[in-house]
């Protein structure tokens, strides 16, 4: 047995999760296939019980409390999954086109308020999946540039994650650490979540102004009439779904329903007819949307962190906790969750950073931030942004590294300020 204490168990713990993380970022692929990451993370786990790094009992607990975390992210991918087959992105997409009139500086001011709103209520995932290329088609549609569209709904889905516990999976994973409800939650990080949309927005502006601001790109926008006549009706009975899922969310808690239970009823409600028309082939398309193999990645993932979270650099990173939650320890907490979300993803980072600031948490507030802002500063932050460059690439889109960067390096420092000076002041007024 190896202790995850010392050098060799540090060393090896390091490496397991190193070993995860590449296959992860770097997309490996073998014959032609890429490796889904469940492949090597369920395995590393495995052997982070075998070796000793962890007691088999640390890991069922960890199990367990990520459990109904994962519960209620399989239920959502099922939402969202028969949201879009049932044309409700569609529809947003027809009003987006509509609402731009042809200008660029208004298509991207509905996609941030789009992207915002779905990232709140359906998660970032479905931001990236279902709405980038919907974006993007409308700015091919009147002639505007890609970029400052796509890149939007990449920085979006990261940066606007925070309102809601549903709105990423880092938030689910430190809901219970922060001692909030629901609705307190929501309260809390509503000025953080607005005044990073803003910020956001401003500096988009100065960012892409050349590009806002260019003639059309040379692809033929479709004519308004026919945009008009080819757009869908509206997804009543989804929307419907969708607000009372929301709403359900806000009473599950104070009836003491977990909200894997609520985003469950939900996903069967809007499956029930597949269900009675091709029950068979419903279920199966449902399954294969809650994506199992990246639920075991999550699941494998808690594993892999505790004998990291146990080991000399868990150690060395609680030393860099301050006391207290005045703006200088909230700022410095958010700095260390960005860093080390770009260096080690910030599922990993949330793992490892709210167990360490569990005691404060007003500092797990902060690590939120951190890890749900700071992913926008490169490409290796979040599975959502990698997932975001997969879907540009599938679409026949660029996305530079080198401008994701400089944007990053341009958007992040100020937005990630100014939300932790919002947070700072709803906990003072709360």
């Amino acid at each position: 047995m190896i202790s995850p204490d010392g050098i060799v168990g540090a060393v090896v713990s390091l490496a397991l999760l190193a070993a995860v993380l590449v296959v992860t970022m770097a997309g490996v692929t073998v014959a032609g296939r890429r490796i889904p990451p469940a492949t090597v993370a369920v395995p590393a786990a495995a052997l982070v019980g075998l070796f000793g790094l962890a007691d088999w009992t640390s890991i069922r607990d960890e199990l367990a409390f990520i459990g109904p975390t994962i519960g209620f992210l399989a239920a959502m991918l099922v939402v969202a999954d028969i949201c879009a087959r049932r044309g409700v992105f569609a529809w947003v997409g027809g009003i987006i086109a509509r609402g731009s009139r042809g200008s660029p500086n208004r298509l991207l001011q509905i996609v941030f308020v789009v992207a915002a709103a779905t990232t709140a209520v359906l998660s970032l995932d479905a931001t990236i999946v279902l709405l980038t290329p919907v974006a993007v088609l409308t700015a091919r549609r009147i002639g505007a540039r890609i970029a400052p569209t796509a890149h939007a709904t990449a920085h979006l889905a990261n940066s606007a994650s925070t309102l809601l516990p549903v709105s990423n999976l880092t938030n689910l994973l430190a809901f219970g650490a922060t001692g909030l409800t629901f609705l307190g939650f929501a309260q809390v990080m509503a000025a953080p979540f607005v005044v990073a949309i803003v910020v956001e927005y401003l500096l988009f502006r100065w960012f892409f102004a050349d590009q806002l601001s260019a003639p059309p790109s040379g692809e033929t926008p479709r004519p308004p009439d026919d945009e008009s006549r080819s757009e869908p009706s509206a997804p009543w009975f989804e929307l419907g779904v969708l607000s009372a899922l929301l709403i359900g969310f806000v009473v599950a808690e104070p009836l003491h329903i977990p909200l894997a239970v609520v985003a469950t009823i939900g996903a069967v409600v809007l499956a029930l007819p597949y269900l009675f028309r091709t029950p068979r082939e419903a279920a199966v398309r449902m399954v294969r949307a809650t994506d199992p193999l990246f639920l075991a990645f999550v699941a494998a993932l808690g594993a892999i962190i505790l004998p990291v979270r146990e080991g000399p650099l868990g150690s060395a990173i609680a030393g860099l906790i301050p006391d207290g939650q005045g703006l200088p320890a909230l700022l410095a907490v958010a700095v260390l969750a960005a860093l080390l979300a770009n260096v080690v993803n910030n599922l990993p980072a949330t793992l490892l950073l709210v167990p360490l600031t569990v005691h404060q948490p007003a500092l797990v507030l902060a690590v939120l931030l951190g890890v749900n802002i700071g992913p926008n500063l490169g490409y290796f932050g979040s599975l959502a942004t990698l997932l975001w460059r997969e879907v540009l690439h599938r679409d026949s889109a660029s996305a530079p590294p080198r401008t994701y960067l400089r944007l990053g390096l341009v958007t992040v420092p100020p937005t990630l300020l100014a939300s932790v000076v919002a947070l700072w002041l709803a906990l003072r007024l709360t």
